[in-house]
């Protein structure tokens, strides 16, 4: 007859989330996408001062200005694919970005 000896032990699972997701801005919200009148809004739940930078699809920056309200004309941009990217209290949100 054989003996066996166990052990208790605990094992301890812990989730934890991607350093991305903590850096991203709370609430972010940009609309319409596509852009066909001009205009496009951008909403976060604090609705503080945002850095807000537009790329084209080289990754030449085409766009950078701070903003407070949260409507920003871009009538000016050509029609294409951007890439648009809002800073607001050290926290980022990257998204595309079409005018037609």
């Amino acid at each position: 007859m054989a003996f066996s000896q166990v052990k208790d032990s605990t094992i301890l699972e812990t989730k934890q989330e991607s350093t991305s997701k903590l850096k991203e801005i709370k609430g972010f919200n940009m609309y319409p996408n596509p852009i066909t009148n001009g205009i496009l809004n951008i909403i976060t739940f604090e609705n503080g001062v945002k850095s807000i930078q537009i790329f084209d699809i080289l990754g030449k920056r085409v766009l950078s200005r701070d903003i407070i309200d949260p409507q920003i004309n871009l009538s000016s941009l050509k029609s294409g694919v951007y890439i648009l990217k809002v800073t607001e209290n050290n926290r980022t949100a990257t998204r595309k970005l079409v005018i037609k």
